[in-house]
Protein backbone atom coordinates (compact mmCIF):
# COMPACT_ATOMS: atom_id res chain seq x y z
CA UNK A 1 0.00 0.00 0.00
CA UNK A 2 1.26 3.36 -0.76
CA UNK A 3 1.38 4.91 3.04
CA UNK A 4 3.14 1.75 4.41
CA UNK A 5 6.16 2.62 5.85
CA UNK A 6 8.99 0.38 6.24
CA UNK A 7 10.07 2.70 9.62
CA UNK A 8 9.96 0.53 12.62
CA UNK A 9 8.79 2.20 15.84
CA UNK A 10 9.35 1.55 19.05
CA UNK A 11 6.06 0.67 21.28
CA UNK A 12 4.44 4.06 22.48
CA UNK A 13 3.65 4.80 25.98
CA UNK A 14 0.18 3.99 25.57
CA UNK A 15 0.86 0.61 24.10
CA UNK A 16 3.07 -0.32 27.06
CA UNK A 17 0.29 1.01 29.13
CA UNK A 18 -2.25 -1.44 27.86
CA UNK A 19 0.79 -4.03 27.81
CA UNK A 20 1.23 -3.78 31.37
CA UNK A 21 -3.33 -3.28 32.30
CA UNK A 22 -2.69 -6.95 30.31
CA UNK A 23 -0.19 -8.66 32.57
CA UNK A 24 -2.30 -7.50 35.41
CA UNK A 25 -5.36 -9.83 34.32
CA UNK A 26 -2.91 -12.58 33.60
CA UNK A 27 -3.62 -15.65 35.67
CA UNK A 28 -1.24 -17.01 38.75
CA UNK A 29 1.87 -18.15 36.75
CA UNK A 30 1.06 -22.02 36.28
CA UNK A 31 4.14 -23.48 34.92
CA UNK A 32 2.42 -26.69 34.25
CA UNK A 33 2.88 -26.22 30.29
CA UNK A 34 6.30 -25.49 29.97
CA UNK A 35 6.89 -28.75 31.80
CA UNK A 36 4.31 -30.53 29.43
CA UNK A 37 5.58 -28.43 26.05
CA UNK A 38 8.97 -30.19 26.64
CA UNK A 39 8.11 -33.22 28.15
CA UNK A 40 8.93 -36.28 26.30
CA UNK A 41 11.90 -34.34 23.95
CA UNK A 42 14.02 -36.48 21.88
CA UNK A 43 15.57 -34.00 19.30
CA UNK A 44 15.57 -30.72 17.72
CA UNK A 45 15.88 -30.11 14.11
CA UNK A 46 19.10 -28.93 13.00
CA UNK A 47 18.39 -24.92 12.67
CA UNK A 48 19.39 -24.48 8.93
CA UNK A 49 16.76 -23.24 7.81
CA UNK A 50 14.68 -25.45 4.99
CA UNK A 51 15.46 -24.76 1.72
CA UNK A 52 12.93 -25.79 -1.31
CA UNK A 53 12.99 -25.92 -4.78
CA UNK A 54 12.47 -22.17 -4.94
CA UNK A 55 15.36 -19.97 -4.25
CA UNK A 56 13.99 -18.61 -0.79
CA UNK A 57 13.81 -20.31 2.73
CA UNK A 58 10.43 -22.42 2.57
CA UNK A 59 10.53 -22.79 5.84
CA UNK A 60 8.73 -21.35 9.10
CA UNK A 61 10.48 -18.30 8.33
CA UNK A 62 9.45 -16.48 11.75
CA UNK A 63 9.92 -20.13 14.10
CA UNK A 64 13.62 -20.20 12.75
CA UNK A 65 14.53 -16.27 13.43
CA UNK A 66 12.36 -16.15 16.96
CA UNK A 67 14.12 -19.52 18.35
CA UNK A 68 17.30 -18.46 18.45
CA UNK A 69 15.91 -15.16 19.90
CA UNK A 70 15.73 -16.50 23.54
CA UNK A 71 15.48 -13.30 25.09
CA UNK A 72 12.72 -10.89 23.40
CA UNK A 73 12.98 -7.44 24.49
CA UNK A 74 10.20 -7.31 27.63
CA UNK A 75 9.27 -3.58 26.85
CA UNK A 76 8.59 -4.15 22.97
CA UNK A 77 6.62 -7.53 23.54
CA UNK A 78 3.41 -7.63 24.08
CA UNK A 79 2.43 -9.46 27.44
CA UNK A 80 -0.26 -11.51 26.31
CA UNK A 81 0.76 -14.34 24.05
CA UNK A 82 3.47 -15.05 26.60
CA UNK A 83 2.61 -18.72 27.39
CA UNK A 84 2.75 -19.49 23.44
CA UNK A 85 5.41 -17.24 22.64
CA UNK A 86 7.86 -19.31 25.26
CA UNK A 87 6.41 -22.40 25.00
CA UNK A 88 6.70 -23.49 21.49
CA UNK A 89 9.39 -21.69 19.66
CA UNK A 90 11.66 -25.11 19.55
CA UNK A 91 11.30 -27.22 16.27
CA UNK A 92 11.60 -30.63 18.01
CA UNK A 93 10.95 -34.37 18.07
CA UNK A 94 8.89 -35.35 20.83
CA UNK A 95 7.90 -39.15 22.40
CA UNK A 96 4.13 -38.24 23.60
CA UNK A 97 3.68 -41.94 25.26
CA UNK A 98 5.49 -45.32 23.66
CA UNK A 99 5.13 -45.83 19.92
CA UNK A 100 3.68 -41.90 19.27
CA UNK A 101 5.36 -38.68 18.76
CA UNK A 102 5.28 -35.31 17.91
CA UNK A 103 7.39 -33.01 15.63
CA UNK A 104 6.14 -29.37 16.85
CA UNK A 105 7.14 -25.74 16.10
CA UNK A 106 8.29 -26.52 12.47
CA UNK A 107 5.15 -25.53 11.19
CA UNK A 108 2.04 -23.66 12.48
CA UNK A 109 0.61 -27.53 13.13
CA UNK A 110 1.90 -30.49 13.91
CA UNK A 111 2.70 -33.86 12.43
CA UNK A 112 2.05 -36.89 14.85
CA UNK A 113 3.88 -40.35 14.16
CA UNK A 114 2.17 -43.51 15.29
CA UNK A 115 4.26 -46.87 15.29
CA UNK A 116 2.45 -49.59 13.55
CA UNK A 117 3.44 -52.79 13.10
CA UNK A 118 5.11 -52.72 9.99
CA UNK A 119 5.70 -48.89 9.07
CA UNK A 120 4.80 -45.71 10.38
CA UNK A 121 1.46 -43.60 10.41
CA UNK A 122 1.23 -40.12 10.22
CA UNK A 123 -1.37 -37.65 11.29
CA UNK A 124 -1.81 -33.76 9.70
CA UNK A 125 1.61 -33.93 7.26
CA UNK A 126 1.91 -29.87 7.87
CA UNK A 127 1.53 -26.74 5.26
CA UNK A 128 4.19 -27.62 2.94
CA UNK A 129 5.79 -30.68 1.44
CA UNK A 130 9.39 -29.21 2.55
CA UNK A 131 8.56 -28.65 5.94
CA UNK A 132 6.82 -32.28 5.60
CA UNK A 133 10.21 -33.55 4.32
CA UNK A 134 12.35 -32.03 7.10
CA UNK A 135 9.89 -33.37 9.64
CA UNK A 136 10.08 -36.96 8.37
CA UNK A 137 13.95 -37.15 8.01
CA UNK A 138 14.32 -35.99 11.97
CA UNK A 139 12.04 -38.86 12.76
CA UNK A 140 14.28 -41.34 10.24
CA UNK A 141 17.20 -39.84 12.28
CA UNK A 142 16.60 -40.53 15.57
CA UNK A 143 13.21 -43.07 15.37
CA UNK A 144 14.96 -45.13 12.50
CA UNK A 145 13.87 -45.14 8.75
CA UNK A 146 10.51 -47.19 7.95
CA UNK A 147 7.80 -46.46 5.10
CA UNK A 148 4.82 -44.56 5.78
CA UNK A 149 1.87 -47.18 5.97
CA UNK A 150 -1.28 -44.71 6.41
CA UNK A 151 -1.61 -41.01 6.39
CA UNK A 152 -4.60 -39.46 8.57
CA UNK A 153 -6.19 -36.33 7.68
CA UNK A 154 -7.98 -34.78 11.01
CA UNK A 155 -9.66 -32.37 9.21
CA UNK A 156 -9.80 -30.34 5.98
CA UNK A 157 -8.10 -26.98 6.20
CA UNK A 158 -4.37 -26.99 4.13
CA UNK A 159 -2.07 -26.63 8.07
CA UNK A 160 -3.19 -30.39 8.16
CA UNK A 161 -3.04 -31.46 4.68
CA UNK A 162 -0.61 -29.54 2.52
CA UNK A 163 2.68 -31.21 3.28
CA UNK A 164 1.10 -34.57 2.32
CA UNK A 165 2.87 -34.86 -0.97
CA UNK A 166 6.24 -35.62 0.87
CA UNK A 167 4.66 -38.63 3.01
CA UNK A 168 3.65 -40.17 -0.39
CA UNK A 169 7.03 -40.15 -1.32
CA UNK A 170 7.75 -42.18 1.67
CA UNK A 171 4.56 -44.60 1.38
CA UNK A 172 4.65 -48.18 1.81
CA UNK A 173 3.48 -50.59 -1.23
CA UNK A 174 0.01 -50.45 0.79
CA UNK A 175 -0.43 -47.47 1.64
CA UNK A 176 -4.20 -46.10 2.94
CA UNK A 177 -5.35 -42.67 3.42
CA UNK A 178 -7.47 -42.04 5.73
CA UNK A 179 -10.09 -38.59 5.86
CA UNK A 180 -13.37 -37.85 7.82
CA UNK A 181 -16.94 -37.78 5.48
CA UNK A 182 -16.58 -34.57 2.91
CA UNK A 183 -13.13 -33.93 3.45
CA UNK A 184 -12.19 -33.10 0.03
CA UNK A 185 -15.07 -31.38 -0.79
CA UNK A 186 -14.56 -28.99 1.69
CA UNK A 187 -10.66 -28.77 1.20
CA UNK A 188 -11.72 -27.61 -2.36
CA UNK A 189 -14.54 -24.93 -1.48
CA UNK A 190 -12.18 -23.71 1.44
CA UNK A 191 -8.96 -23.46 -0.73
CA UNK A 192 -9.54 -22.67 -4.37
CA UNK A 193 -13.47 -21.18 -4.46
CA UNK A 194 -12.20 -18.55 -2.31
CA UNK A 195 -8.39 -19.59 -2.50
CA UNK A 196 -7.03 -16.03 -3.57
CA UNK A 197 -8.75 -13.90 -1.09
CA UNK A 198 -8.61 -16.14 1.87
CA UNK A 199 -4.69 -16.35 0.43
CA UNK A 200 -4.37 -12.53 0.68
CA UNK A 201 -6.27 -12.08 4.14
CA UNK A 202 -4.01 -14.90 5.78
CA UNK A 203 -1.03 -13.16 4.97
CA UNK A 204 -2.28 -10.07 6.95
CA UNK A 205 -3.78 -12.33 9.50
CA UNK A 206 -0.23 -14.53 9.78
CA UNK A 207 1.89 -11.54 9.79
CA UNK A 208 3.99 -13.40 6.94
CA UNK A 209 5.64 -10.02 5.90
CA UNK A 210 6.45 -9.02 9.41
CA UNK A 211 10.18 -9.43 10.66
CA UNK A 212 10.47 -12.06 13.22
CA UNK A 213 11.73 -10.17 16.14
CA UNK A 214 10.19 -8.34 19.00
CA UNK A 215 8.87 -5.40 17.02
CA UNK A 216 7.59 -8.17 13.99
CA UNK A 217 6.28 -11.82 14.34
CA UNK A 218 6.57 -13.65 18.17
CA UNK A 219 4.12 -16.28 17.79
CA UNK A 220 0.97 -16.85 16.19
CA UNK A 221 -0.68 -18.57 18.86
CA UNK A 222 -1.31 -21.67 17.41
CA UNK A 223 2.63 -21.97 16.54
CA UNK A 224 5.60 -19.73 15.68
CA UNK A 225 4.12 -18.99 12.07
CA UNK A 226 2.68 -20.70 9.24
CA UNK A 227 5.16 -22.20 6.39
CA UNK A 228 5.52 -21.02 2.47
CA UNK A 229 6.66 -24.18 0.40
CA UNK A 230 4.95 -26.22 -1.53
CA UNK A 231 1.10 -27.06 -0.85
CA UNK A 232 -0.56 -30.43 -2.28
CA UNK A 233 -2.92 -32.69 -1.06
CA UNK A 234 -3.25 -36.70 -1.80
CA UNK A 235 -6.79 -37.79 -1.60
CA UNK A 236 -8.27 -40.29 0.72
CA UNK A 237 -8.73 -43.40 -0.20
CA UNK A 238 -10.69 -44.27 2.66
CA UNK A 239 -13.30 -42.34 4.52
CA UNK A 240 -14.93 -42.07 8.25
CA UNK A 241 -18.30 -41.79 7.66
CA UNK A 242 -19.49 -43.07 10.55
CA UNK A 243 -18.82 -41.78 13.90
CA UNK A 244 -17.89 -44.43 16.52
CA UNK A 245 -16.00 -46.06 14.55
CA UNK A 246 -12.64 -48.53 14.85
CA UNK A 247 -10.58 -49.24 12.28
CA UNK A 248 -7.47 -50.97 12.82
CA UNK A 249 -4.26 -49.75 10.50
CA UNK A 250 -0.69 -51.41 10.52
CA UNK A 251 -1.98 -53.26 13.75
CA UNK A 252 -3.02 -49.94 15.71
CA UNK A 253 -6.46 -49.94 16.44
CA UNK A 254 -8.49 -45.97 16.22
CA UNK A 255 -11.49 -45.23 17.39
CA UNK A 256 -12.75 -42.49 15.12
CA UNK A 257 -15.39 -39.32 16.91
CA UNK A 258 -17.10 -37.48 13.86
CA UNK A 259 -17.00 -34.00 14.80
CA UNK A 260 -18.29 -31.64 11.44
CA UNK A 261 -19.20 -28.45 11.61
CA UNK A 262 -16.90 -27.39 13.86
CA UNK A 263 -13.56 -26.33 13.87
CA UNK A 264 -13.64 -27.39 10.57
CA UNK A 265 -16.59 -28.67 8.19
CA UNK A 266 -15.28 -31.98 7.84
CA UNK A 267 -13.38 -33.21 10.90
CA UNK A 268 -12.69 -36.06 13.37
CA UNK A 269 -11.15 -37.11 16.56
CA UNK A 270 -9.48 -40.63 17.57
CA UNK A 271 -8.62 -42.20 20.45
CA UNK A 272 -5.53 -44.51 20.63
CA UNK A 273 -7.17 -47.47 23.26
CA UNK A 274 -3.78 -49.12 23.19
CA UNK A 275 -1.80 -46.13 24.03
CA UNK A 276 -4.25 -44.35 25.91
CA UNK A 277 -3.83 -41.16 24.02
CA UNK A 278 -6.68 -38.85 22.63
CA UNK A 279 -6.13 -36.60 19.39
CA UNK A 280 -8.68 -33.77 19.46
CA UNK A 281 -7.38 -32.24 16.21
CA UNK A 282 -7.96 -28.63 16.69
CA UNK A 283 -11.06 -28.90 18.60
CA UNK A 284 -8.91 -28.09 21.72
CA UNK A 285 -6.32 -26.23 21.51
CA UNK A 286 -4.16 -23.66 24.08
CA UNK A 287 -6.26 -21.11 23.87
CA UNK A 288 -9.46 -19.51 22.67
CA UNK A 289 -9.70 -20.82 19.16
CA UNK A 290 -12.00 -18.74 16.06
CA UNK A 291 -15.57 -18.85 15.68
CA UNK A 292 -14.77 -16.70 12.86
CA UNK A 293 -11.42 -16.20 11.18
CA UNK A 294 -10.13 -13.37 9.63
CA UNK A 295 -8.50 -15.45 6.73
CA UNK A 296 -12.02 -15.77 5.84
CA UNK A 297 -14.36 -18.86 6.35
CA UNK A 298 -17.53 -19.89 6.87
CA UNK A 299 -18.74 -19.27 10.48
CA UNK A 300 -18.46 -21.48 13.07
CA UNK A 301 -21.22 -22.99 15.32
CA UNK A 302 -20.47 -22.45 18.90
CA UNK A 303 -22.73 -24.79 20.05
CA UNK A 304 -21.99 -27.57 17.57
CA UNK A 305 -18.15 -27.09 18.84
CA UNK A 306 -19.20 -27.23 22.59
CA UNK A 307 -21.25 -30.16 22.37
CA UNK A 308 -18.58 -31.97 20.25
CA UNK A 309 -16.53 -31.21 23.50
CA UNK A 310 -19.06 -32.79 25.79
CA UNK A 311 -19.30 -35.65 23.80
CA UNK A 312 -15.54 -35.67 23.20
CA UNK A 313 -14.70 -35.72 27.17
CA UNK A 314 -17.77 -38.45 28.50
CA UNK A 315 -16.53 -41.21 25.55
CA UNK A 316 -12.77 -41.30 26.09
CA UNK A 317 -11.92 -38.33 28.80
CA UNK A 318 -11.31 -41.04 31.99
CA UNK A 319 -9.90 -43.53 29.43
CA UNK A 320 -6.69 -41.43 28.52
CA UNK A 321 -3.82 -40.67 30.22
CA UNK A 322 -2.37 -38.13 27.39
CA UNK A 323 -4.26 -35.43 25.29
CA UNK A 324 -2.22 -34.30 21.70
CA UNK A 325 -4.03 -32.10 18.84
CA UNK A 326 -3.10 -30.45 15.56
CA UNK A 327 -1.62 -27.17 17.69
CA UNK A 328 0.21 -26.78 20.40
CA UNK A 329 1.09 -28.83 23.25
CA UNK A 330 0.01 -31.78 24.86
CA UNK A 331 -1.96 -32.30 28.24
CA UNK A 332 -0.50 -35.12 30.71
CA UNK A 333 -3.07 -37.05 33.09
CA UNK A 334 -7.22 -37.96 32.98
CA UNK A 335 -7.20 -35.09 35.70
CA UNK A 336 -5.54 -31.96 33.48
CA UNK A 337 -7.30 -33.66 30.24
CA UNK A 338 -11.09 -33.43 31.86
CA UNK A 339 -10.25 -29.99 32.66
CA UNK A 340 -9.15 -28.97 29.81
CA UNK A 341 -12.12 -30.65 28.06
CA UNK A 342 -14.86 -29.22 30.16
CA UNK A 343 -13.46 -25.50 30.64
CA UNK A 344 -13.13 -25.57 26.92
CA UNK A 345 -16.33 -27.18 26.34
CA UNK A 346 -18.31 -24.04 28.76
CA UNK A 347 -16.24 -21.67 27.23
CA UNK A 348 -17.69 -21.72 23.61
CA UNK A 349 -21.37 -22.33 25.27
CA UNK A 350 -20.79 -19.28 26.94
CA UNK A 351 -19.73 -16.96 24.08
CA UNK A 352 -22.89 -18.87 22.14
CA UNK A 353 -25.35 -18.23 25.09
CA UNK A 354 -24.44 -14.40 26.14
CA UNK A 355 -24.23 -13.23 22.52
CA UNK A 356 -27.35 -14.69 22.07
CA UNK A 357 -28.95 -13.10 25.69
CA UNK A 358 -27.04 -9.68 24.71
CA UNK A 359 -28.84 -9.69 20.98
CA UNK A 360 -32.37 -10.38 22.21
CA UNK A 361 -31.81 -7.51 24.28
CA UNK A 362 -31.45 -5.57 21.57
CA UNK A 363 -27.72 -4.45 21.10
CA UNK A 364 -25.93 -4.96 17.84
CA UNK A 365 -22.83 -7.02 16.87
CA UNK A 366 -20.19 -4.45 17.62
CA UNK A 367 -21.76 -3.71 20.84
CA UNK A 368 -21.79 -7.12 22.28
CA UNK A 369 -18.53 -7.69 21.03
CA UNK A 370 -17.69 -4.41 23.63
CA UNK A 371 -19.62 -5.54 26.12
CA UNK A 372 -19.11 -8.81 26.74
CA UNK A 373 -16.31 -10.35 28.97
CA UNK A 374 -15.37 -13.63 30.71
CA UNK A 375 -15.85 -14.56 33.80
CA UNK A 376 -13.43 -15.22 36.00
CA UNK A 377 -13.80 -18.85 36.03
CA UNK A 378 -12.72 -18.42 32.56
CA UNK A 379 -9.81 -16.10 32.88
CA UNK A 380 -8.01 -18.02 35.01
CA UNK A 381 -7.02 -20.56 32.75
CA UNK A 382 -4.46 -19.70 30.56
CA UNK A 383 -5.86 -21.59 27.59
CA UNK A 384 -9.69 -20.11 27.79
CA UNK A 385 -7.50 -16.42 27.13
CA UNK A 386 -7.48 -15.51 23.57
CA UNK A 387 -4.36 -15.69 21.97
CA UNK A 388 -5.53 -17.24 18.73
CA UNK A 389 -8.79 -16.36 18.65
CA UNK A 390 -10.97 -13.06 20.41
CA UNK A 391 -13.57 -12.94 22.75
CA UNK A 392 -14.66 -10.05 20.43
CA UNK A 393 -14.47 -11.85 17.23
CA UNK A 394 -16.31 -14.96 17.84
CA UNK A 395 -19.18 -12.69 19.58
CA UNK A 396 -19.61 -11.37 16.23
CA UNK A 397 -19.15 -14.77 14.83
CA UNK A 398 -21.88 -15.90 16.89
CA UNK A 399 -23.86 -12.92 15.74
CA UNK A 400 -23.43 -13.25 12.00
CA UNK A 401 -24.23 -16.87 12.14
CA UNK A 402 -27.74 -16.23 13.38
CA UNK A 403 -28.72 -12.70 12.42
CA UNK A 404 -26.38 -12.31 9.44
CA UNK A 405 -24.10 -8.60 8.66
CA UNK A 406 -26.92 -6.15 8.90
CA UNK A 407 -26.81 -4.66 12.48
CA UNK A 408 -31.09 -3.35 12.10
CA UNK A 409 -30.11 -0.42 11.75
CA UNK A 410 -31.83 1.35 8.46
CA UNK A 411 -28.41 3.36 7.86
CA UNK A 412 -26.24 0.12 7.07
CA UNK A 413 -28.68 -1.26 5.08
CA UNK A 414 -27.51 -0.29 2.13
CA UNK A 415 -24.39 1.85 3.21
CA UNK A 416 -22.30 3.46 0.81
CA UNK A 417 -19.18 1.50 -0.14
CA UNK A 418 -14.92 2.59 0.84
CA UNK A 419 -14.30 4.08 -2.59
CA UNK A 420 -17.64 6.67 -2.71
CA UNK A 421 -17.62 7.48 1.06
CA UNK A 422 -13.50 7.66 1.53
CA UNK A 423 -13.19 10.94 -0.90
CA UNK A 424 -16.06 12.78 0.79
CA UNK A 425 -14.89 12.03 4.11
CA UNK A 426 -11.61 13.55 3.10
CA UNK A 427 -12.59 16.36 1.43
CA UNK A 428 -16.21 16.65 1.34
CA UNK A 429 -17.45 18.28 -2.32
CA UNK A 430 -15.50 19.49 -5.28
CA UNK A 431 -15.42 22.96 -5.79
CA UNK A 432 -12.84 23.36 -9.23
CA UNK A 433 -14.49 20.83 -11.14
CA UNK A 434 -11.61 20.16 -12.81
CA UNK A 435 -10.05 16.48 -14.18
CA UNK A 436 -10.13 13.82 -11.27
CA UNK A 437 -6.37 14.04 -11.20
CA UNK A 438 -6.41 17.67 -11.07
CA UNK A 439 -9.33 17.90 -8.50
CA UNK A 440 -7.14 15.78 -6.02
CA UNK A 441 -4.19 17.94 -6.49
CA UNK A 442 -5.85 21.61 -5.77
CA UNK A 443 -9.12 20.53 -3.97
CA UNK A 444 -8.34 17.98 -1.69
CA UNK A 445 -4.41 18.69 -0.96
CA UNK A 446 -5.04 20.40 1.87
CA UNK A 447 -8.19 17.66 3.59
CA UNK A 448 -5.83 14.58 2.62
CA UNK A 449 -2.92 15.95 4.43
CA UNK A 450 -5.74 17.11 7.13
CA UNK A 451 -7.00 13.66 7.42
CA UNK A 452 -3.38 12.42 7.88
CA UNK A 453 -2.56 14.55 10.97
CA UNK A 454 -5.80 13.70 12.46
CA UNK A 455 -4.70 10.00 12.19
CA UNK A 456 -1.34 10.65 13.70
CA UNK A 457 -2.77 12.63 16.17
CA UNK A 458 -5.30 10.10 16.93
CA UNK A 459 -2.38 7.37 17.24
CA UNK A 460 -0.17 9.61 19.53
CA UNK A 461 -3.01 10.10 21.75
CA UNK A 462 -3.56 6.71 22.02
CA UNK A 463 -6.84 6.15 20.21
CA UNK A 464 -5.83 3.46 17.67
CA UNK A 465 -9.23 2.36 16.72
CA UNK A 466 -10.08 5.71 16.03
CA UNK A 467 -6.52 6.16 13.96
CA UNK A 468 -7.42 3.07 12.24
CA UNK A 469 -10.77 3.91 10.99
CA UNK A 470 -9.49 7.37 9.79
CA UNK A 471 -6.83 5.63 7.91
CA UNK A 472 -8.99 3.07 6.17
CA UNK A 473 -11.17 6.00 4.87
CA UNK A 474 -7.91 7.88 3.99
CA UNK A 475 -6.82 4.82 1.52
CA UNK A 476 -10.35 4.63 0.08
CA UNK A 477 -9.68 7.89 -1.14
CA UNK A 478 -6.44 7.24 -2.42
CA UNK A 479 -8.05 4.57 -4.79
CA UNK A 480 -10.89 6.82 -5.80
CA UNK A 481 -8.81 10.19 -5.84
CA UNK A 482 -6.03 8.80 -7.83
CA UNK A 483 -2.86 7.83 -7.14
CA UNK A 484 -0.97 10.54 -8.72
CA UNK A 485 -2.96 13.14 -7.40
CA UNK A 486 -2.03 11.51 -3.57
CA UNK A 487 1.36 11.30 -4.86
CA UNK A 488 1.92 14.70 -5.43
CA UNK A 489 0.45 15.14 -2.82
CA UNK A 490 2.98 13.07 -0.42
CA UNK A 491 6.16 14.61 -2.57
CA UNK A 492 5.16 17.65 -1.66
CA UNK A 493 5.43 16.79 2.19
CA UNK A 494 8.81 15.62 1.51
CA UNK A 495 10.06 18.65 -0.44
CA UNK A 496 9.01 20.71 2.67
CA UNK A 497 10.96 18.28 5.59
CA UNK A 498 13.88 18.05 3.02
Amino acid sequence: MPCMSDTRKAASEHTLRAQQAARETLPPDDRRDFADARRGLIAPLDPAPIIGRRPACLGSRALHCVSRRRRLVPRQRASGPLAPGATQRDRRLFEVAPGVHQIRGLDVSNMTLIEGGTGRIVVDPLISSECAEGALALAARHLGERPVTALIYTHSHADHFGGSVAVLARAAASFEVVAPEGFLENAISENVFAGNAMRRRAAYMYGALLPADERGIVDAGLGKTTSSGSVGLVPPTRTIAEDGESVVLDGVTFEFHLAPDTEAPSAMMFFLPEHRVLNVADTAVASMHNLYTPRGAAVRDALLWSRALDETCHRFGSRADVLIGGHNWPRFGTEAIVEYLDVQRDLYKFIHDQTLRLANAGQTSREISENLALPATFARFWFARDYYGTLSHNAKAVYQRYLGWFDGHPGTLHALPSAVSGPRYVDGRCRCHADEVACGIRCRRVPLRRRRADASRLRGAGECRRAAASSGRFRAAWVSIGERAVAQLLSDRRARTS
